[in-house]
């Protein structure tokens, strides 16, 4: 359980206050809604290019890390398809000094020229390191284009392609930048030993004067429902032959999103799962096998997914994880099983929610998706779900005319 009070400023910010006695460092999360969905196709990237513009100062601080490091703390940030998120850790008196280095870069981040040209080379670099020039690295960036056709969700965060980070343009950056940082399109969230009184008054005291004329609104394009099954086979420089079988299932806060979830860990929740027993162990099809669910806002993906061994061939591979669909339809999962991962799930809860920086993330995060009080409601919903309800969830979501397949295969030399 992790309790919080919570207060919105009139300019729009929200504001969550978790204490935490048994810390003495203060963990400060901002969370801004954009993320890739946020994107225009023809400029892709800009929100994971700004979570790097984010540190290179402010007309009134040249270096965020430094004032961070001489009070002794810890700063990082990351981004997803639904927002941007930053975070820092540091001695719970030095908390002030979080306040002001967060208000001052939602305002004056100094961008020119010549930071963004380094930051574009950075992000153009990471792109080919990660996804352009390692095996595999393009499956997930071919495999969501499969899946979604219309909505945003179509491209990853890094981007559809280096070139719209090259060519983006300072102004096109700095409109990006008023559009979206600045406080009715945050969730701001602190864990400390500390009050609730203090946080709320830093929170008036640096954020409150910033000017807001109202909240981002935006209409994304809604996915068709696919009504025919898609398949596409690429030749690539791999090791092995790579096979990818997804489902677009319900997005965070819905029934299947957790039905998914639960799911997924039966299939592929250690080596004690029935993937890594059949098809690894029993079987010898696989070298490595998973399954996991993917947690967008809007629907996100049920993906299975594996590397055949030598001596399997792509229709064997297929047929074994299309067997281990339809049993999910049509027999009930054991109790033992069901509860083995309820159990693992509750722990992870816990623990979780022992780490100062967790809970200030995770308040941030679930006020994000639309219902902060998720956040201690999850291990009641987990615990309610039954072998019928995942019966009745694979047949409805695991069908073929719902399925996108992808294959990697060697290079024919």
């Amino acid at each position: 359980m992790i309790n919080y009070e919570q207060h919105t400023l009139a300019n729009g910010l929200k504001v969550f206050f978790n204490r935490d006695r048994a810390s003495r460092l203060a963990a400060v999360n901002l969370l801004y809604r954009v993320g890739a969905r946020n994107e225009s196709p023809l400029h892709t990237g800009f929100a994971h290019l700004f979570e790097h513009l984010m540190f290179r100062g402010t007309h009134r601080v040249p270096d965020y890390d430094a004032p961070v490091q001489m009070a002794c703390g810890d700063d990082n940030a990351f981004t997803n398809n639904d927002y941007t998120d930053f975070y820092l850790t540091l001695p719970k008196d030095n908390l002030a000094l979080a306040f002001w280095l967060e208000s001052d870069r939602m305002t004056g981040l100094d961008i020119n020229d010549e930071k963004l040209e380094i930051e574009k080379r950075v992000v153009i670099e990471e792109f080919k390191q990660r996804y352009l020039n390692r095996p595999y690295g393009e499956m997930p960036l071919m495999l969501r284009g499969e899946v979604y056709k219309v909505h945003p969700y179509r491209w990853s965060t890094i981007g559809l392609t280096p070139d719209h980070i090259a060519s983006a343009t300072l102004d096109e950056v700095q409109a990006f930048y008023n559009r979206y940082y600045r406080p009715s399109n945050a969730v701001l969230a602190v864990s400390a030993d500390t009050t609730a009184d203090e946080v709320f008054s830093l929170a008036e005291h640096y954020f409150g004067s910033i000017a807001d004329d109202g909240v981002v609104k935006e209409s994304l394009p809604e996915e068709p429902e696919q009504k025919g099954a898609r398949r596409l086979e690429v030749e690539r420089d791999v090791p092995a032959v790579a096979i990818n079988i997804a489902f677009k299932i319900g997005g965070r806060t819905s029934r299947d999103f957790f039905l998914g979830d639960l799911t997924s860990d039966i299939l592929a929740g250690g080596e004690s799962s029935r993937l890594y027993e059949r098809l690894i162990k029993r079987d010898r099809l696989f070298s490595s096998v998973n399954a996991y669910v993917t947690g967008e806002i809007d629907p996100g993906m049920f993906v299975f997914t594996g590397e055949l061994l030598p001596t399997t061939s792509v229709d064997e591979a297929e047929r074994a994880l299309w067997r281990e669909i339809e049993l999910l339809a049509s027999e009930a999962v054991g109790n033992y099983e069901l509860e083995k991962v309820r159990n693992k799930f509750e722990a992870n809860t816990l623990f979780g929610e022992l780490n100062v920086m967790n809970k200030a993330m995770n308040l941030c995060a679930y006020e994000m998706m639309g219902d902060v009080t998720l956040i201690n409601r999850e291990v009641d919903i987990y615990r309610s779900l039954e072998s019928g309800d995942i019966m009745d969830f694979s047949r409805r979501i695991f069908t073929k005319e719902h399925s996108t397949t992808l294959i990697f295969k060697p290079l024919q030399r």
